[in-house]
């Protein structure tokens, strides 16, 4: 038997400005979700906050946003994380 982890699983990062590009930002968005993907998540679990700050640095944090019991809607295999 697997213990249930309801907890989210997140994935974040901060750049300061000259560290990122638009290509680059969006390379490491995709790669985030898909990280997340592989963890198990469904698409439609991730949430992806990307906040850009006045000095041009930029924030991503990546969620995976499980549900309170593996009944409400996980995928199988969720658990095993």
């Amino acid at each position: 038997m697997t213990l249930y982890q309801p907890e989210p699983v997140e994935i974040s990062t901060r750049m300061r400005p000259g560290e990122w590009t638009e290509e680059s930002l969006t390379a490491l968005v995709a790669s985030y979700r898909d990280e997340l993907l592989g963890m198990g998540a469904s698409a439609s679990a991730i949430e992806i906050a990307t906040d850009r700050d006045e000095h041009g640095g930029v924030s991503v944090v990546a969620t995976w946003v499980k549900p309170e019991t593996l009944d409400e809607g996980a995928a199988p295999g969720e658990g095993a994380g």
